[in-house]
This record gives structure tokens, sequence and C-alpha cells, in this order.
């Protein structure tokens, strides 16, 4: 009994497997419909996304030995991080750019880092106009440069690299949602071919008479010449009188 089962199943790996090959063109045209669509909404309906990063060496005093204290250096980074997104200081970047933004809003877009080990603070500003993201970097950096200046009492950290206006965006990766979309595509038809094979009971040849109904076939009259092929439904034992 086991072994007839294990090979039923066989069989039907079999008949699922040219499903899938009398079906190729409908996997394909699915496939590259879905890669389309997803470029087409990359392009058209997600806005990019650009970034622009100013970097800054952040030193304790003008001196050599505390210079050369990485440690202090990178606890002061800190706290620059956490100056540097107070609402005073957004505001005056929002006023000098005449942003027509929030605080909260201009907060969203700064991304700010201290690479581990060392005495750099990176200010990322993420904008869907690069030129806008380079010009709220580049003023940021200066206005924590200066505050930290009068508000520390301590040297200034210098700008060792000046934001870029942005060339390509960094989001939405169209060669990504291609292939995610035309990936989708592609499992999505063989989950409707399987579905479809699953749900067919559709007779048509004499080995699923005997394999549905359980009749062993004694003979079969061939077609007459000139006789079209016709195709007949026939439902499984449960639904036959």
């Amino acid at each position: 009994m086991q072994e007839y089962e294990d090979k039923e199943k066989e069989i039907d790996l079999k008949e699922l497997f040219f499903t899938y090959k009398s079906k190729l063109h409908v996997i394909i045209i699915c496939t590259i419909a879905f890669a389309v669509m997803a470029g087409g909404i990359t392009k058209w309906f997600i806005s990019p996304v650009y970034s622009s990063t100013a970097q800054l060496l952040v030193v304790a005093k003008d001196t050599e030995e505390q210079m050369m204290d990485l440690s202090l250096g990178t606890q002061l980074a800190q706290d620059y991080m956490v100056m540097a997104t107070t609402k005073p200081i957004l505001k005056r970047v929002i006023d000098d750019l005449d942003l027509n933004i929030s605080a909260n809003e201009l907060k969203e877009k700064i991304t700010i880092e201290n690479p581990e080990e060392t005495r750099i603070m990176q200010i990322t500003v993420e904008d869907s106009n690069p030129k806008r993201a380079q010009k709220i970097a580049q003023r940021l950096s200066q206005l924590i440069a200066q505050t930290v200046a009068k508000t520390m009492d301590i040297k200034a950290p210098e700008i060792i690299e000046q934001p870029d206006e942005a060339e390509v965006p960094d989001s939405p990766n169209m060669s990504l949602n291609v292939i995610v979309g035309a990936a989708f595509g592609f499992c999505l038809s063989l989950f409707v071919l399987f579905i479809q094979f699953m749900l067919n009971d559709t007779i048509n040849k004499e080995e699923d008479i005997e394999k549905y109904l359980g009749i062993n076939m004694l003979t079969k009259l061939p077609l007459q010449k000139g006789e079209k092929k016709r195709k007949r439904r026939v439902r499984k034992a449960g639904n036959i009188i």
C-alpha cells in the first residue's frame, strides 16, 4: 500500500512538472509583467531620497597632549551629537535656509554618528532635494562648531569634510525592486498554476480513469479518420451514477 502511494505521488509530481512546462509562457509573462510594474512604481510613485554628509573632528583643547586623548575626544563627540539636534540649533538652520518645515521634521532628516574608537562626528542629512540636503548638512555642521565653542568654552570642532551634492539617490534601489518584483511574479505564477493543478479533476487520458475511478480499461475505440477529437469532462466516482 505504501509503495503504491509513493508511486502515485511520484506521478503527480511529474504531472505538475509538465503542467509548469506547458504553461512556461504564462510564467515568463507574469515574471516580466511584475518586474516592469515594480520598476514603474519605483520610478513614478516613490520619491527619491538623497543624502549629504559632513565630517567634524572633535578635539578637547589646542594642545598636543589633549589632541592625543582619544577617549576624551570620543566623549565630547557624544555630547556634540546630542547638541546637534536640539531645537535652538534646528530652528536656526530652518531660519537661515528659509525651510518650510518644523524642527521635528528636520530632526527626522538628520542622522549623527560617531564611528567607534574615533573622534569623528558624521552628520548625514536625507532629503528629496540633493541641493537642499547639502545646504542643511553644511549649515548644521557650521552651527555645531560655533555653538560648541561658545557654550563649552573649548576648541571648536574642525570641519574636515564638507558635504557634497549627491548625484544619485540612496533610495529607492531600482535594480533591487525590479528583481524583487520579478521574483514575486515568478512565485505567484507558480502558486496559481499549482492551485489550478490541485483543483483540476478533468480526465484527459485513459490512465486518469484507472487512477481516479479505479476502473480497468479493457479496450478503446480509435477515432475515425476526419472525426474531430472531443474532450469530455468526467467527474470523479462520487459524481457518476
